[in-house]
């Protein structure tokens, strides 16, 4: 990548600091923390592009310390006087009392999954040996810290259920520690490895170790900052340190390469999958393991065999019989097909399930049946077949809603799967193979009621015609009057799917008066590569297109109005938020951009920021830097413009989005509004980007989201609350 000339900042600490607390400076109806401008100037080309925040980028300078501080104590201050802020909290903590229960994974008998018995900041792992055992604790990381901010990652037991691969990931950071318990005694075995990130673990079936991914140990004073690149893929053996781990596969040449490993069911085989970044292509190589009960795991790591090298389609791989591979793929098929490929012929791919008019969603092998999941409008339609690709059936569904799981083995005769719907919370079922017949397995209680709730979905045309679907959510009698609270909510990228999905603080939104709409816009994976792409790169204003037209939609439709709609939406879905409230001010009473992509010039200098050019391009790609230019939510804010009310959100350990997107954005949006609108930012510690947050500080996150809205919308809050 280019290093573009930069000038330095003037930053003085004197500056932030007075008296022993930040200095505020009046701008409009709030005092707002002092922010200097600095002198930053980065040049693209012919164009200069001030950046006048650049300080904010240090996450540990003690001027960046003094904002956040001085930030955080304005915004809670304001959130603390909303009334019926409490009343909010009371609420969520109410519906969010509720066991809740994650997939059984089987192995050898053993069973392992998750359950929240309803307040508990992080999921407990449990065990039984049979699927109607008596449960017992296997892992339980609320006892890992005492504020709830360790989490479980991934979970993988060994093939005979002796032994249990699990990672740990703290204050919500990406990077991963994996251990490894013995599942008899509930004891960690001496095993730790470090640095491991974008990785999943995979067991020989030998039993003695595991496939995994890491990266070099970061600089300790950057490690949340820095640039990943130059992964590699290992495999460590049980009772060893890391330090004799054996490299599998590296690329000296291609530092943006990062490798996945896994072994088939039947133990044969090694599948490496090679990606890039967040881009949808990638290659797929495999490694003969030999005998199973003794794979051969050379010094070096052994002969890599080059599959799919072309880079020319996304390859996902769900099983084998023998040498004949499974993948399913957007190989000349937008909506995905399933293929097989002998790799004694690799040559020839064969098509075992063709495209279809739905989008394929995933696939999977499971007990000698395919498992195809398809989007239809957003909304989960689940076919089976043989292995020739016959169909075998279909799984009948309980409503318009979304399915996921069916994950096993080709041994295995079950799989679960989960169903849940802006209505229903999650609720898994068993799948018997031999019968093709569904078992209600776990059905969580809430304290609502789903029948005082109506979900509908619309459609409307976007600024080009492009025909865009949305879910609306709301009490029954809302009378579409004009005057209705609208949040509305989208994401648009990266080939991610909005499905229907529950959340217990939907159900607080509504009981407020409020609507909950989604829409589902160009960018993401809704209906198929197609789609995805029409939102990408030199096309993602397409994103934006469709978001103010669901917005304008709903206002034409009198579901709502200016005075009443606000925005959401996180990561990706922030930088969605952060486009739409700077390119149309005019049209959002309120904004909430949560962890979001607001410095599309410099994205890519931070973590795996690199990895998201695929979707977006490169800012010292000349072309694609005018259209980044063009929406880029920091580059966009003009001072004297009346902006929505605006809560930004974000938190210090996020090192996918790093925090200084939200800071820079906060701080040029403040010195920016002319109107009476607040401009807030709400700043978590030890948390990151979403992903192992505490339940206790989601709860307080969401109660600071409505009560915010509550105030800038006029909504009250019920008093039975």
């Amino acid at each position: 990548m280019l290093n573009l000339p930069v000038v330095a900042a003037v930053v003085l600490l004197a500056s932030l600091v007075s008296d022993g607390g930040a200095r505020l400076e009046k701008r409009g109806p709030i005092h707002y923390p002092a922010a200097p401008r600095g002198t930053v100037v980065d040049e693209y080309g012919a164009v200069r592009v001030p950046d006048p925040y650049r300080w904010l980028e240090d996450a540990n300078s003690p001027e960046t310390h003094a904002w956040i501080e001085a930030e955080n104590q304005l915004t809670f201050g304001w959130l603390d006087k909303v009334p019926g802020r409490a009343r909010i909290l009371h609420r969520l903590q109410k519906l969010w009392n509720y066991e809740r229960y994650g997939m059984p994974e089987h192995r050898a008998g053993h069973y392992f999954f998750s359950k929240n018995d309803g307040l508990q900041n992080q999921a407990v792992l449990y065990t039984s040996y049979g699927l109607k055992g008596e449960p017992r604790v296997l892992i339980d990381p609320n006892k890992l810290s005492a504020d709830g901010t360790v989490a479980l990652g991934s979970i993988v037991p060994s093939w005979d259920g002796k032994y249990i691969a699990y990672s740990v990931q703290s204050a919500g950071s990406d990077w991963m520690e994996w251990k490894v318990r013995d599942v008899a005694t509930g004891e960690d075995t001496s095993d730790d490895i470090k640095w491991s990130k974008f990785s999943g673990a995979s067991w020989t079936h030998d039993n003695r170790g595991f496939f995994y991914s890491a990266y070099d140990a970061p600089d300790p004073q950057a490690k949340l900052q820095a640039a990943n690149y130059y992964q590699k893929l290992y495999y460590h053996r049980l009772g060893t340190p890391q330090s004799a781990d054996t490299l599998i596969y590296q690329s000296k040449k291609n530092k943006d390469w990062g490798f996945d490993g896994s072994v088939t069911d039947d133990g044969h085989y090694l599948i490496i999958t090679v990606w890039v970044g967040t881009e949808t292509r990638n290659r797929v190589y495999y490694q003969d393991l030999g005998n199973p009960l003794q794979p051969s795991i050379p010094a070096g790591g052994g002969k890599v065999v080059k599959l799919l090298d072309g880079f020319d389609a996304q390859y996902n791989f769900i099983g084998n019989v023998g040498p004949k591979f499974f993948f399913s793929t957007d190989l000349g098929a937008p909506m995905k097909r399933v293929i097989s490929i002998d790799i004694q012929h690799p040559e020839a791919r064969h098509t075992v399930v063709a495209e279809q008019s739905d989008a394929i969603d995933g696939a999977s092998m499971v007990g000698g049946r395919i498992i195809v999941s398809y989007l239809k409008d957003a909304s989960s339609r689940v076919r089976i077949f043989s292995e020739t690709g016959a169909p075998a059936g279909e799984i009948k569904l309980p409503a318009i809603g979304y399915a996921t799981g069916f994950s096993g083995t080709s041994l295995d005769k079950e799989t679960f799967y989960s169903f849940t719907s802006f209505t229903r919370p999650n609720t898994i079922y068993r799948y018997d193979i031999a019968t093709g017949r569904s078992y209600l397995y776990k059905r969580p209680t809430v304290d609502f009621e789903p029948a005082n709730y109506v979900v509908r979905q619309v459609f409307y045309h976007s600024k080009d015609g492009t025909r865009v679907p949305m879910f609306l959510v709301y009490k029954k009698g809302v009378v579409r009057n004009g005057k209705n609270p609208v949040y509305l909510y989208g994401y648009g990228g990266f080939d991610i799917s909005i499905t229907p999905f529950f959340s217990p603080s939907i159900p607080v939104w509504l009981d407020m008066g409020g609507i909950f709409a989604v829409a589902n816009i160009r960018g993401g994976g809704e209906y198929g590569e197609a789609w995805h792409k029409a939102g990408m790169k030199h096309k993602k204003q397409n994103v934006f297109d469709d978001f103010i037209a669901a917005a304008q939609w709903l206002i034409s439709n009198r579901y709502t109005s200016t005075p009443k709609l606000s925005i959401g939406g996180g990561s990706n879905g922030g930088l969605l938020v952060g486009a739409c409230e700077t390119q149309r001010p005019d049209l959002f009473a309120a904004a909430v951009p949560e962890v979001g992509v607001m410095d599309m010039l410099r994205f890519n200098k931070f973590t795996i920021g690199w990895g998201w050019q695929s979707e977006y391009g490169s800012p010292e790609n000349p072309a694609d830097f005018k259209v980044l230019r063009a929406y880029s939510p920091l580059q966009n804010i003009h001072k004297g413009t009346h902006y929505p009310a605006t809560l930004v959100t974000t938190s210090d350990h996020d090192d996918r989005v790093v925090p200084a997107h939200s800071f820079k954005f906060t701080a040029e949006m403040q010195w920016a509004q002319a109107g009476p609108n607040p401009v807030l930012i709400r700043i978590e510690t030890r948390a990151g980007h979403g992903g192992g947050k505490p339940i206790s500080k989601i709860l307080e996150e969401t109660a600071d989201r409505w009560a915010f809205l509550s105030k800038v919308l006029d909504v009250p809050v019920p008093k039975e609350w």
